[in-house]
């Protein structure tokens, strides 16, 4: 357990925080771009980049929270570099704006942290009609992805260091629908009664055609990680990118808006039983700045150490089918 700071092969364990993981490195002349950079992980991400030197984007719905949370990191870390832009990760045509307006600034790209997300949210729709979990904490940041990969792969040419992706799943990949992905029925709004904001979880082939909120979490989760397996098996040969997926740890943020009771509780215990958010944004530091882990690619990591996933997270087959669904699904060539 997390309390008990059991070290694992890394040196660091599940209390280890942000901080402690990232001490003497230094992250000057790389650039890095943070999705949901004003609160929580994110939050905590951006300040322990930018103490350790690295040039961070805050990728942000608002543009104006994402300045106030850059002032307070500049009051403690003067000489900071930050700059914030707008990104709304429901809307595809968003995604594509903030791509082509960061490829035309002309920065490089040495580490994207795919870290924003929603957790088990009433069924609802994503400004392009696909459900809102699956869009926000998969589609979005695969579409993302793909259209600065080029931009990355130029900035390792250039300045001859490897680039790295990082992206959040969760342990939650263990609870999908009984299928995995449910690719004919990604959009189904047959809602499980009282399900969706139940903290129960009942048994997912019993959920049929219907939407479950937790399992449909589950099943973005575990895309996020075939998504980090995918994107290894298509790096060419001598491409020095890595694509890492990762567990950041029970933590309280603001994830569990939509069910005030179970987040009430867990505000209530949490600092007893759950990382805070130091200790939570450790693993996504680690992966990106640690030389630990360069050269590694394709894995799931958890407490700042390798973990192992499901079988179907282990699944290239189901890699491959979900990549061939995302690209139609954001209607790339």
């Amino acid at each position: 357990m997390w309390f008990l700071g059991w070290k694992g092969e890394s040196g660091f364990s599940a209390s280890s925080t942000a901080e402690q993981v990232t001490q003497g490195i230094d992250g000057h002349g790389l650039t890095a771009i943070v999705t949901g950079a004003t609160s929580g992980l994110g939050l905590e991400t951006t300040r322990v980049f930018a103490l350790r030197g690295v040039h961070v984007v805050m990728a942000v719905r608002s543009v104006e929270s994402g300045t106030k949370v850059k002032e307070t990191i500049l009051k403690e870390i003067p000489s900071a570099k930050i700059d914030v832009m707008e990104l709304d990760l429901c809307s595809m045509a968003s995604v594509r704006k903030f791509a082509s307006d960061y490829i035309s600034s002309g920065r490089p790209l040495n580490i994207l942290i795919n870290n924003a997300g929603v957790m088990a949210t009433p069924f609802q729709l994503s400004q392009d009609n696909i459900e809102m979990q699956f869009a926000t904490n998969h589609l979005s940041h695969f579409l993302l992805t793909n259209l600065l990969l080029e931009t990355m792969k130029r900035t390792v040419r250039e300045c001859k260091r490897e680039g790295r992706i990082v992206i959040l799943s969760s342990e939650a990949h263990r609870l999908p629908y009984q299928e995995g992905i449910r690719f004919d029925k990604i959009n189904d709004e047959s809602v499980f009664p009282n399900l969706y904001n139940s903290p129960c979880f009942i048994p997912s082939f019993f959920c049929g055609g219907r939407y479950n909120s937790y399992y449909a979490y589950g099943q973005s989760k575990l895309a996020n990680i075939l998504h980090a397996k995918e994107l290894t098996r298509r790096f060419k040969e001598g491409v020095e990118i890595t694509a890492n997926a990762l567990h950041p740890g029970s933590i309280i943020t603001n994830i569990l808006r939509y069910h005030g009771y179970i987040n009430a509780v867990a505000n209530m215990v949490g600092k007893y039983l759950l990382k805070n958010v130091q200790q939570g944004a450790a693993t996504q530091c680690y992966v990106a700045l640690h030389p630990q882990v360069k050269g590694i690619s394709g894995e799931y990591f958890m407490d700042s150490n390798k973990a192992t996933p499901t079988h179907l997270a282990n699944d290239s087959e189901l890699a491959k089918k979900l990549w061939e669904f995302s690209v139609s699904l954001t209607n790339q060539k």
